[in-house]
């Protein structure tokens, strides 16, 4: 999804591979993560980014197997339960 010509890219308190999800499944063409990247490697260098990687791509693999999708083309906002008023503010 775009907003006219210009696809919609987020970043800002993305830490779980829900809410990676989340934020495609509401038209995101991308999400930017980097504060967990930041920790792993302050603690345990390239060995930690690493780590932090694997994690989250298997959240995200195992979040998509729970919503029955295999490719995120198929996420939409249907899938999204919204508790009421979250979206007014």
């Amino acid at each position: 999804m775009a907003l006219g010509d210009y696809p919609v890219m987020i970043d800002s308190g993305f830490r779980r591979g829900s809410d990676i999800l989340k934020a495609l499944a509401l038209g995101a063409r991308a999400v930017f993560i980097g504060r967990p990247f930041n920790y792993a490697a302050a603690v345990a260098g390239q060995a930690g980014v690493l780590h932090a990687v694997r994690l989250l791509r298997d959240e995200v693999d195992r979040d998509m197997a729970m919503l029955g999708v295999t490719h995120v083309d198929q996420l939409n906002p249907t899938m999204l339960i919204l508790r009421q008023g979250q979206l007014s503010r």
